[in-house]
């Protein structure tokens, strides 16, 4: 069950970021709507609508919650640059998934994914030493999280939910490995 659940383990970001690392996870992130996109973009509604484990989110499910998900780190990152140490808002990302946009057309999230990672790329690339340093506060666990680290965090979960759908896609035979 972890391995489905947690197909590329979970994140390890190391205490010393380096500038290199901090450049390939923008990569990550950059590349995402696009990988996403192609990986999905000839799936039926039928496998649309397959979880990706027991008990787990459908394909569709999955493709909404990354554009909702990656709105909401998108503002943290500007109310930790123009607040000091901000608490962050969490949300319930189950009950969101049940929510009825997230039956709507996946092209809705993968155009929204699409222009957000744009932006987001953009942002992220001009970001300054000191930048990179600042924190927001997690309200679970009152966690202090940096912005290189939640860079590290978002690569690390556009990674993570695109082999949640293509490991499905591959048990199922819907592609080749």
């Amino acid at each position: 069950m972890d391995t489905l659940k947690y197909p590329i383990g979970t994140p390890n970001i190391p205490n010393d970021v380096s500038t290199e690392l901090i450049n390939t996870w923008i990569q990550i992130i950059e590349e995402f709507p696009a990988k996403l996109t192609t990986l999905v973009e000839e799936l039926s509604e039928e496998q649309l609508d397959t979880p990706y484990r027991t008990d787990g989110w459908t394909i569709r499910q999955v493709i909404h919650h990354c554009a909702d998900s990656h709105h909401n780190s998108y503002t943290r990152f500007k109310w930790t640059l123009t607040e000091d140490k901000p608490v962050i808002k969490a949300y319930f990302e189950d009950r969101w998934a049940e929510l009825i946009d997230y039956k709507a057309p996946i092209i809705l999230s993968l155009n929204h994914l699409t222009a957000l990672h744009a932006k987001w790329v953009y942002f992220l690339q001009r970001l300054s030493k000191d930048d990179l340093v600042k924190v927001f506060i997690h309200p679970e666990g009152n966690e202090e999280v940096s912005l290189k680290e939640n860079i590290g965090i978002y690569a690390w979960h556009c990674q993570h939910h695109y082999a949640h759908i293509e490991q499905l896609m591959l048990r199922k035979n819907w592609i080749e490995g």
